[in-house]
């Protein structure tokens, strides 16, 4: 596994074209039962003799669609399903909510066991037999096994999934077994693994590391990244506003929400895998008067796109949205890259959505958006920016309202977000203009319109898919105004992009510096260059 979640290498998810054994693609939680739900059916419908089994963590039972899935398949008693629940008390960040509450107590089946060989000792051997009638009774009360029975499945366990001689032939007389089965199986997160039995956060999914030695720390990075930027902001403007509230599904550390929670352990709110309640949660305190604060990976917003739309922005509620992992993501992939979000919101009525260009910038439009009263979206890419100097205030940027970062002639690269860097470099080649739009929805039209009446040609760049994305809000901005201007759009093609080094994906892609500058002479927008003059002898 040399190349796991390397360039050309196999991914770190499930992928039904790498292997025979991965029999459906998943990267994002708590989808397990219903895929398996539909292939049981599915054998069902062909008259085949086969199982289908779902293995879902116990941080993944915190999503909705999970028990919509039990739901669903509680009611086919001749389907060969089982679903197998790991309960290791811990997802990336440790599990929360009352369902975990419920298991923790029982974890291993303890307080059950413990119960039973009590009544055992204490009861009269007449009082035993009918202790064993109420038997089934009594391990509904003191075990999960009522809760999942009300879903039509038939509850096993729990028990204990490191020991194989107990496990392996509860799995086989499960064979034998038709209707939806549940077994709880207790496990320990790097079981055999000391130093991730100490540790299972920081060895959730770990890159390359020495066994023997462990992950080592990293050297604090030269540059902050924009993750730590959030963060920073949330805790600062938490003190000047005693109404912000965070909010996290589930991604406490990837989010930057650590030192938060800390601080403000009140006002901070982690609802668990569950994307579509954490934006309708925030909407029912925006209409309380508070102000929340959505941290949220730009790929899992996708998942609470309906209530996004719904319940925050038809009601014009006051939500800001933090969208971390815009772009490319690298090792993650496909499954996590947020390639989709500029085209998915900039098309929603009251949204204004923000592409960060550099460290403070990211600072600052998280403060305009968290003024704006109404739905708000800063986007910003994984990983570390600029090294750009970083005011502490909370300053906020006029709405609406780009820059000119270099004044060239001939082409304007209208550049959105992290693209702002490298379209510079690649107008230092060309002698061309560069704008840092700034935002996606407000467009600055006044900006658009005054480079098209001073330029021969337009140029956007975003790390973002160039269909429905920021230069199709150029080019329905120009058609509006009536005006016809060669228009080149960058942005990320059209198809799934692989895991890899990030720099390495978007050169790839031509969102580098050479890339746009190679695409812009293509295109034939840019004056040819001169030829080198040649120095006359003697």
């Amino acid at each position: 596994m040399h190349s796991l979640r390397q360039l050309g290498g196999i991914s770190g998810f499930p992928r039904r074209d790498e292997s025979e054994y991965d029999t459906f693609g998943t990267a994002h939680s708590s989808t397990s039962i219903s895929a398996a739900l539909g292939m049981a059916l599915a054998a069902r419908s062909k008259g085949e003799d086969r199982h289908a089994v779902a293995i879902i963590g116990d941080g993944s039972m915190t999503a909705g669609m999970a028990f919509e899935a039990m739901n669903n398949a509680g009611v086919y008693d001749d389907i060969n399903l089982l679903v197998v629940l790991n309960d290791n008390d811990m997802s990336i960040s440790p599990p929360v909510g009352a369902l975990n509450r419920h298991l923790a107590r029982l974890m291993s089946g303890k307080f059950y066991a413990a119960a039973r060989n009590v009544g055992k000792t204490v009861l009269p051997q007449p009082m035993l037999e009918l202790a064993r009638r109420f038997e089934e009774h009594a391990k509904g009360m003191i075990v999960p096994a009522t809760m999942f029975e009300e879903f039509g499945f038939n509850y096993i366990g729990p028990i204990d999934g490191h020991d194989l001689d107990s496990l392996i032939p509860t799995l086989q007389n499960i064979k034998n077994l038709k209707g939806p089965q549940f077994l709880h199986v207790v496990t320990k997160k790097g079981q055999g693994y000391k130093l991730a039995e100490a540790d299972p956060i920081l060895y959730h999914g770990p890159g390359k590391f020495n066994p023997a030695e462990g992950i080592q720390p990293a050297a604090a990075p030269a540059k902050k990244t924009y993750t730590q930027v959030f963060g920073d902001w949330l805790c600062d403007m938490a003190v000047a506003d005693q109404r912000l509230v965070g909010i996290t599904p589930a991604m406490r550390e990837g989010s930057g929400m650590v030192e938060f929670e800390k601080k403000f352990p009140k006002r901070y709110y982690d609802v668990g895998i569950a994307e579509q309640h954490a934006v309708t949660f925030a909407a029912g305190l925006a209409c309380e008067g508070l102000k929340p604060v959505v941290a949220i990976y730009s790929t899992f917003l996708q998942r609470g796109y309906d209530q996004l739309i719904h319940d925050v922005a038809l009601q014009n509620l006051d939500v800001t949205f933090a969208l971390d992992r815009a772009g490319l993501v690298g090792a993650d992939g496909a499954t996590h890259a947020g390639n989709y979000d500029i085209a998915y919101l900039r098309c929603i009525p009251n949204m204004v959505l923000m592409a960060a260009s550099d460290e403070n910038e990211c600072r600052q439009m998280l403060s305009t958006g968290y003024h704006y009263a109404g739905p708000a979206a800063i986007r910003y890419p994984r990983g570390a920016g600029n090294g750009a100097t970083i005011e502490q205030d909370l300053s906020t940027l006029p709405l609406g309202r780009g820059e000119i970062k270099r004044q060239g002639q001939n082409i304007a690269i209208l550049a959105f977000g992290a693209m702002v860097q490298p379209a510079l470099k690649a107008a230092e080649k060309l002698d061309a203009t560069v704008a840092n739009m700034r935002f996606i929805k407000p467009l600055d039209v006044a900006l658009l319109q005054s480079l098209a009446a001073t330029h021969d040609a337009l140029v956007t760049v975003e790390e973002g898919c160039s269909m429905g994305g920021a230069g199709s809000a150029v080019a329905e901005a120009l058609a509006a105004a009536g005006i016809v201007k060669p228009l080149l759009i960058l942005g990320l093609p059209d198809k799934f992009i692989d895991h890899g080094d990030p720099a390495l994906l978007l050169a790839q892609c031509g969102l580098d510096a050479a890339g746009i500058e190679a695409s812009i002479r293509e295109r034939g927008l840019a004056k040819p260059q001169a030829a080198p003059k040649l120095a006359a002898n003697g």
